[in-house]
């Protein structure tokens, strides 16, 4: 990494050895550290830990990790973490407050990466609880490794951009798609398994007030409303195609929401469950079209239901794209979904 390193410290915590790198100051870095120990000591303690070291890089972004990717990198940690190198795939990453990049294949150490910007634009950095349950979440990425999460990395999803109009949606539904089956199995046993272990309080803690920040977009979806009449206005749009966007505005901002309530349906913690749940049904989803409301229901259930097996997969992720078709093609747009899954 091409930046100043200001700091450097060795860990030892039990048997696990505790590498840190940091390009910010010491005021910054330590109480990460405090966390990171922490973190790591209860999953020594309560779940199959499998790392000998875990280097921790607290960065004041993301752009020295995307370069040294872009260099050159292990393609099975790409594969295990779910990014690539093509700029939507550094685009995302650079978003993210942290991040946990391993190898499955070798679960000897991993490397954790706490992005300072992406942190303080989310109201994170001095949110402790929040900090918390982020590098929890990360760790338990790789404890929470079943059938279905590999299996999951062999599913190419397929859609016809010829068929999708306006153009612009297509980026749109394809995402959401890759999204909702091929993400969701990873982070669905990841925040489980975060739960399971300890971390109900503070994974609920994020949770609300990624929540409460989804509840000011609403103010955010009646400017994309205005927008969309100003070009229906202007002939560049029809009012259908107006209509998609906007529902498909309104389904990738809302719908991944389910991987993070279904979890604590799934832990047993239903009275987290229902009272994130009650922040959309109260604060947003009076806001949009039944539509969502039943699409995000329906994955919900989904969700709930999703089994730890590669077998069931198919036809669970037949399932969750029937959602999404069935959403659409009541605005008459007719996706033809198609998947495959790859040999292992």
């Amino acid at each position: 990494m091409s930046r100043n390193v200001r700091h450097f410290s060795l860990h030892r915590i039990a048997q696990t050895e505790l590498r840190v790198v940091a390009d910010i100051d010491d005021s910054g870095v330590l109480p990460i550290i405090q966390f990171e120990e922490t973190v790591i000591r209860a999953y020594i303690d309560h779940a199959n830990w499998p790392h000998q070291w875990v280097m921790l890089y607290i960065l004041d972004d993301f752009q020295p990790l995307i370069r040294q990717l872009r260099a050159g990198v292990n393609p099975a940690i790409l594969e295990a973490t779910g990014y690539n190198l093509s700029p939507e795939s550094a685009a995302v990453l650079n978003k993210r407050p942290v991040v946990n990049l391993f190898d499955l294949s070798n679960l000897t150490g991993c490397n954790v990466f706490v992005n300072r910007r992406a942190m303080l634009e989310a109201g994170y950095w001095k949110d402790h609880l929040a900090i918390e349950a982020l590098l929890a979440h990360e760790h338990a990425h790789p404890l929470a490794e079943n059938e279905a999460t590999r299996a999951s990395r062999r599913i190419k999803i397929q859609l016809d951009p010829a068929t999708v109009r306006p153009p612009n949606l297509y980026p749109v539904l394809f995402g959401l798609a890759e999204n909702l089956c091929i993400l969701a199995p990873r982070e669905i046993f990841a925040n489980q398994a975060t739960i399971e272990n300890g971390y109900t309080k503070a994974l609920y803690h994020l949770n609300r007030h990624n929540f409460t920040n989804v509840t000011r977009g609403v103010a955010t979806r009646k400017l994309l409303l205005r927008q969309l009449q100003r070009e229906i206005e202007a002939g560049k749009l029809s009012v259908q195609e107006a209509n998609l966007l906007a529902m498909g505005g309104d389904l990738s901002a809302h719908l991944p929401l389910a991987m993070e309530i279904a979890p604590f349906f799934r832990a047993g913690r239903t009275m987290e469950a229902e009272k994130l749940e009650a922040i959309l049904n109260q604060a947003v989803f009076p806001h949009l079209e039944l539509l969502t409301r039943q699409a995000f229901q329906a994955l919900l259930e989904m969700y709930i239901a999703l089994q730890p097996t590669a077998a069931s997969l198919p036809g669970w992720v037949t399932s969750v794209l029937n959602i999404l078709a069935d959403n659409f093609a009541q605005k008459e747009l007719n996706l033809d979904y198609k998947f495959r899954l790859e040999a292992a």
